[in-house]
């Protein structure tokens, strides 16, 4: 059986957005781009009708691995304000024990990720070893760069878009 893919509602509704969006309006621009790279003359010869088909191959990936998380998801129940353990959908301050500087992170599930804006999966080492503890607590991370020491400080609700 598939693993499950936690999403929120609103990583729901954007993934949904996206799909809407890349079936549509993106295919159709993708068709016309193909179309117009094509009457440059001979394909085998042509960057620009190669670069369009790349493009689209990589727009129709996209689109398959939307459509599977979208067939295998469980919805985060965000109706919880209750924010005492690192869970999906919390945002967690921690200190870097190594240096002292303190951190922010988003717990977000897998298709949420963006790790420059602090938004990391339940999956990533960091987000795995936050995940179930509360604040106070001391946790290792396994990352590939080395062992990474934090200590939670707080932990609160992760905001929705627009607060």
């Amino acid at each position: 059986m598939a693993k499950k893919i936690m999403l929120t509602e609103e990583d729901l509704h954007s993934l949904e957005e996206e799909l809407r969006y890349l079936k549509g309006e993106k295919r159709e621009e993708m068709a016309e781009k193909i179309k117009l790279a094509r009457s440059y003359g001979d394909l085998s010869e042509n960057s620009e009708y190669d670069d369009a088909k790349n493009e689209q191959a990589i727009m129709e990936a996209r689109i398959r691995d939307i459509e599977a998380m979208l067939k295998s998801y469980e919805l985060i129940d965000e109706s919880d304000d209750n924010a005492e353990r690192v869970r999906i959908g919390t945002r967690v301050q921690v200190e870097m024990l190594a240096t002292g500087s303190t951190r922010q992170f988003d717990i977000v599930g897998v298709s949420g990720i963006n790790p420059s804006a602090g938004r990391i999966s339940d999956e990533s080492p960091v987000g795995s070893a936050l995940i179930g503890h509360v604040v106070g607590d001391v946790v290792e991370a396994d990352a590939p760069s080395g062992s990474i020491g934090m200590k939670i400080l707080e932990i609160g609700l992760t905001p929705k878009k627009g607060e």
